[in-house]
C-alpha cells in the first residue's frame, strides 16, 4: 500500500509541474514531453547545439512567428534528434527521424509549420508519435 501511495504522489507531482509541456495524442495514448521553449532568434539559432544528451520525455520547442516550411541543420549538434514539425492548428505535419549529428544538410518536411519540437533520436518511434497526431501545449507562451 505504501508503494501505491508513493506512485500516486509522484504522478501528482509530475502533473503539477510548472514546466512548459506538450501532450501529444497518439494512438497508444497521450505522450507528455517537458519543454524548453525558444522563441527568439538568438535562442533558436543556438538550439540544442553542444548538448551531449537529451533524455526521453524532454525536448526543445521552437516557436516561430510565421507558419512556413522551416528548415533546420545539425551544425554543432552532437546528438541525433527527431524533428517534429507542427502546424499552427497543433497537428504534426511531418517528422524527420534521427537527424544526423554535425550535418549541414537542411532538414525540412516540405510542409508549413509554426512549431518544431526536437526530441531525442528515435523517441517518436518508441512513443508511437506519428504525422497527423494532435498536440496540446501547457504553459507555452
Amino acid at each position: 500500500m505504501q508503494t501505491r501511495a508513493l506512485v500516486l504522489a509522484l504522478l501528482l507531482a509530475c502533473a503539477c509541474s510548472h514546466d512548459p509541456a506538450a501532450v501529444i495524442h497518439t494512438d497508444r495514448g497521450p505522450v507528455r514531453v517537458t519543454l524548453e521553449v525558444v522563441a527568439d532568434d538568438a535562442s533558436r539559432t543556438r538550439g540544442l547545439m553542444y548538448r551531449k544528451d537529451l533524455a526521453d520525455g524532454h525536448g526543445m520547442l521552437f516557436v516561430f512567428d510565421d507558419e512556413v516550411d522551416h528548415a533546420f541543420w545539425m551544425k554543432n549538434t552532437l546528438i541525433p534528434l527527431d524533428m517534429i514539425f507542427i502546424s499552427a492548428n497543433r497537428h504534426i505535419v511531418g517528422i524527420h527521424p534521427n537527424a544526423v549529428p554535425l550535418n549541414l544538410t537542411p532538414v525540412s518536411v516540405g510542409q508549413p509549420s509554426k512549431y518544431v519540437l526536437e526530441v531525442p533520436g528515435g523517441y517518436t518511434a518508441r512513443s508511437g508519435i506519428t504525422t497527423g497526431n494532435e498536440i496540446d501545449f501547457e504553459r507555452v507562451p
